[in-house]
């Protein structure tokens, strides 16, 4: 099994990966939206919310 990062050959430690910088070069991608799917749906998205409704919304 190869890196999907790098392709070098895989570590136990780190599998599927080869290290520890291919396995977080990955999870940046996940959390930055690099590997997000398109979504199919048409409604808009949600507006962020007025200032007036954010103090309303805290709980204390």
């Amino acid at each position: 099994m190869s890196c999907p990062t790098c392709g070098q050959k895989t570590v136990a430690n780190y599998r599927p990966f080869c290290c520890r910088r291919c396995a977080d070069l990955d999870l940046a991608k996940w959390l930055n939206g690099s590997y997000a799917l398109p979504s199919e749906d048409h409604e808009e998205v949600e507006a962020p919310a007025s200032p007036e409704e954010f103090q309303r919304n805290r709980p204390h």
